[in-house]
């Protein structure tokens, strides 16, 4: 039997975008989060660590003591002219149709099918690793790594509360992925 992989997906610590209902921008951490996460969290050996390319991941990363490398595919949903509007902000047809059609990406940037299938890419090149794996990301990679895992429709995209600073075990033994536990 092949060795087994496991993988540790911590959601970032809260940003000023998150307290605040505003799509993300290249933000740091804010105070909240920093207290949220620090040194002291025990995620065990770790073999490698990953992080996405926003600051928030980054600085996530180091406040838990990680050397994490940057893997761009980690990066969070690009949500194209939302970047920086409160969500109240957006008009409430282009909202609906992004929270419904998992196919669609009304602000021009990338939808949730499109994310789906960057996080499969990556899930599949993370099973070639040996151990324990960390990646640092956004709640938005760590709900289409669950989809994926459970092989569940995209539609199910928002029905996953991932919040910050949470952690999310996947397991693979050589054959699939699977859901150790959330929280």
């Amino acid at each position: 039997m092949s060795e087994v992989v496991r993988l540790t997906l911590v959601s970032h610590a809260m940003t000023d975008a998150m307290a605040a209902g505003r799509f993300p921008t290249d933000e740091a951490v804010n105070a909240i989060g920093h207290r949220q996460v620090d040194a002291t969290v025990e995620l065990g050996p770790v073999d490698v660590a990953l992080c996405g390319p926003e600051k928030r991941t980054r600085q996530t990363a180091e406040l838990l003591g990680l050397r994490a490398m940057v893997d761009p595919l980690l990066a969070d949903l690009d949500c194209g002219a939302w970047r920086g509007t409160v969500l109240g902000g957006v008009p409430p047809a282009d909202l609906a149709v992004w929270l419904t059609e998992p196919a669609q990406a009304p602000h021009g940037g990338e939808s949730v099918v499109d994310l789906i299938g960057r996080v499969r890419s990556w899930l599949e090149s993370v099973s070639n690793h040996r151990g324990r794996v960390v990646a640092v990301t956004h709640p938005s990679v760590i709900r289409a790594a669950i989809l994926v895992v459970l092989d569940s429709p995209p539609r199910s995209f928002w029905r996953i509360d991932v919040g910050p600073a949470s952690r999310s075990v996947l397991h693979f033994r050589g054959q699939a992925w699977t859901l150790r536990s959330t929280g």
